[in-house]
């Protein structure tokens, strides 16, 4: 993306660009990795509430998953730009669609390309789709604290993120780490493991939507306090790192329903 002082860069080419869809394949044995990845069963082998994810006396089973992204929006911040993807994944074989996620990624470097007096905005999602709420001054409702394995990022980058910033001393130094940090989405992963535990009492399909901001890095080896408060039919959550006192994500899942027993 052409950065600042660019008076050649077209927003709507960005806007317009069609990504190649994807097919990918999904295991038995990809979904026990990832189980695992995210710390199921960490602390207790036999959990009864998370052996389910990562031992399937069924046997094996696979599913076939067609991605297709798009460029949902794009904003000049000056100095750098934001940029809003959009992936639909839909189950191969009947073209059912089956969840829609959608990220935003921070470009430094890649602002400047609009006037700063009408600095260029565009998203085709409403403005309260993205409002974050403010966590609670109140105690939570739960609280979740699990301390994360040292190899955690090792055994995390098998469900297919293998970029050396979680595995290569190196890479994680010259990006101003003193050694290889956590995926955020690991991070997430835990999060919501807490919520279905300790909200949903064990029920994953109450979960209707996940939102979560990234604030700072995890190292492997960190241990993870996750704070819930129920709000209605949302459940606002906050994850800190116990050992720097820190807050590294937030967000807030929408449920199908509230668990009776709550």
């Amino acid at each position: 993306m052409a950065g600042a002082g660019s008076s050649e860069f077209n927003p709507e080419s960005v806007i317009s660009y069609k990504f190649p869809e994807t097919l990918y394949t999904y295991t038995e044995r990809d979904a026990a990795i990832y189980a695992l990845g995210i710390g199921a069963c960490g602390n207790d082998a036999v959990d009864n509430k998370e052996l389910k994810y990562v031992y399937n006396a069924d046997g094996q089973e696979f599913i076939q998953i067609l991605n297709k992204a798009s460029v949902a929006g794009l904003h000049d911040k000056g100095k750098a730009a934001v940029i809003e993807i959009e992936i639909v994944s839909y189950e191969k074989e009947s073209g059912e669609p089956l969840c829609m996620n959608r990220m935003s990624i921070y470009l430094r470097g890649s602002g400047g390309f609009s006037k700063p007096s009408r600095p260029y905005s565009y998203s085709r999602n409403p403005s309260n789709q993205t409002a974050f709420p403010k966590i609670p001054k109140s105690q939570p409702f739960a609280v979740v604290e699990e301390c994360t394995q040292a190899s955690l990022a090792l055994l995390y980058r098998l469900s297919g993120d293998d970029n050396p910033l979680h595995s290569d001393p190196l890479v994680a130094s010259i990006a101003g780490f003193s050694r290889p940090i956590l995926h955020g989405l690991c991070t997430l992963g835990f999060a919501i493991r807490a919520i279905i535990g300790r909200i949903c009492r064990g029920d994953h399909t109450l979960i209707k939507s996940i939102s979560g901001r990234f604030l700072l890095h995890v190292y492997p080896g960190e241990t993870l306090i996750t704070e819930m408060w129920p709000e209605a039919s949302r459940v606002i959550y906050q994850v800190k790192v116990k050992e720097r006192n820190r807050a590294v994500l937030l967000g807030f899942v929408d449920l199908d329903r509230i668990n009776s027993s709550l």
